[in-house]
C-alpha cells in the first residue's frame, strides 16, 4: 500500500482513536527508558504522532521542544485543534524532508507501515536526522526475516514492512547508532520496541 492510503486508513480511525487513546497509558513505560538516555533535550520530533497528543505532552513535560508528522490528514486536524502551539506536518515521513536534527524521534507503532523497500532508506533517514546523542524510540515486529503483508484486522487495509532483527541490528550497526534496549514488551506477541542512540 502508499502511504497516501495509509492516511485514508486511518483518516477513517482518527477520532476514534482519539478518544481511546487520551488516557491510556500505552507506549508510556517505554517513553520513560528511552528518556533514561537522553544527553539533551532540544528538538523532539514525533513521527506518526496520531490525534491523541498523549506522547505529544509527555514530551513536552520532559521538556522538549516537539514537531508532530503524520500521514492521515484527520489525524493532523483533530491534534492541531488540541495543541495549536506545536507545530504539525500533514506528510509522508518517506518523501518529508527532515528540517532539523534531533535530540529525540519517537515513532510508535507508525514506520512498521511502510513497505519493506520503504523500511531502510526511511531508518536511514531518521538516524541521520539524530543529533549525536540522540535517541531514537520505535516499535517494529520482532520477526527473523525480513516480511511484509497487509490485513484490515483494525476495520480498515493497513500494510506492514519489517526488516527482521538481524537485518535491523546491522543496519543501526552500520549507521553508528548503538541499541540500547530491544524488548518484546506484549510477549508472546511479537510487538518489539527498540531504543537506540547515536554514537
Amino acid at each position: 500500500m502508499h502511504p497516501d492510503e495509509i492516511g485514508r486508513s486511518y483518516d477513517a480511525l482518527a477520532s476514534s482513536f482519539q478518544e481511546q487513546m487520551r488516557d491510556s497509558t500505552y507506549g508510556v513505560a517505554a517513553f520513560e527508558r528511552a528518556f533514561q538516555f537522553v544527553e539533551h533535550r532540544g528538538h523532539a520530533l514525533d513521527v506518526g504522532c496520531g490525534s491523541s497528543a498523549r506522547l505529544i505532552d509527555l514530551l513536552v513535560a520532559k521538556g522538549f521542544e516537539i514537531e508532530g508528522i503524520d500521514v492521515s490528514e484527520k489525524m493532523i486536524e483533530l491534534v492541531r485543534e488540541q495543541r495549536p502551539g506545536i507545530s504539525f506536518h500533514h506528510a509522508d515521513i518517506c518523501t518529508w524532508p527532515l528540517p532539523r536534527k534531533y535530540d529525540f524521534i519517537a515513532a510508535w507503532d507508525s514506520i512498521w507501515h511502510l513497505s519493506l523497500a520503504e523500511q531502510e532508506p526511511v531508518m536511514r533517514k531518521l538516524c541521520a536526522g539524530l543529533n549525536n546523542g540522540g535517541v531514537f524510540l520505535f516499535t517494529t515486529a520482532g520477526l527473523d526475516e525480513p516480511t511484509e503483508k497487509s490485513d484490515s484486522n483494525m476495520g480498515v487495509p493497513v500494510h506492514y514492512g519489517v526488516l527482521g532483527i538481524p537485518r535491523l541490528l546491522a543496519l543501526l550497526s552500520e549507521l553508528n547508532c548503538i541499541v540500547r534496549h530491544l524488548e518484546y514488551d506484549q510477549y508472546p506477541e511479537k510487538h518489539l520496541v527498540v531504543i537506540l542512540q547515536k554514537n
